[in-house]
């Protein structure tokens, strides 16, 4: 093996270390939204009943949060895939995105429990802001090492995907803002991120032909 090929190698190998971080601490964060799921032992009757209704804020909670974990995980992936080489730069940036993902676990909790409240809406936006913030960032900063060419359709996809990650972090960021005035309406904004995913696909899609 050439030393050229050694380098190319070792860089590789880097690349794929990072993707396996990734996957272990995304696995992690995961399994943490389940372990408030749980209800005391020996209740009967309408206590029981009463402590199965109070797991549902933590269930519907969880099940959102494994949701956008999911999505930062493929997304993850997908950012890193096309990647020869990663530089310190783009490993610290993604050490922060994992960071700040492993984190999501705590204001997830928060949201069960004190939805009511602004500051637990802006926490919880404010950290999907920020892990799609750092995505994007890494997006750009590797678009030419990506893809050589622009013009090339792999990388007019990773253009459109980093459009869908810029609205779902500005979605998140003015559900900051709106969580201050009515907290209801600010996590229905939410909502807004899958018809702007799809619009963006599709005009992705249409513009290519």
């Amino acid at each position: 093996m050439t030393d050229a090929s050694a380098a190319e190698a070792t860089s590789r190998a880097d690349t794929e270390r990072l993707v396996t971080l990734s996957d272990g601490i995304y696995a992690i964060a995961m399994t943490l939204l389940v372990l408030d799921l749980r209800i005391p032992p020996h209740l009967t009757g309408p206590a029981f009943q009463e402590a199965l209704r109070s797991t549902w804020p933590n269930l519907g909670a969880a099940a959102l949060s494994f949701a956008v974990l999911a999505g930062f995980w493929r997304d993850q992936r997908r950012i890193l895939a096309p990647l020869p080489t990663v530089s310190p730069l783009v490993t610290r940036l993604t050490l922060l995105g994992l960071g700040l993902a492993a984190v999501l676990p705590y204001p997830t909790t928060l949201l069960a429990e004190y939805a009511s409240h602004p500051q637990t809406i802006a926490l919880y936006a404010g950290t999907i802001a920020a892990v799609e913030a750092v995505h994007v960032t890494v997006l750009l900063l590797t678009r030419r090492q990506a893809h050589a060419s622009s013009e090339a359709p792999a990388s007019a996809a990773r253009r459109a995907f980093t459009a869908q990650l810029v609205s779902s972090m500005i979605v998140f960021a003015v559900s900051i803002a709106v969580a201050f005035y009515d907290t209801d309406v600010a996590m229905l904004t939410w909502i807004a991120v899958v018809p702007a995913h799809h619009l963006i696909a599709h005009r992705s899609r249409t513009g290519r032909r």
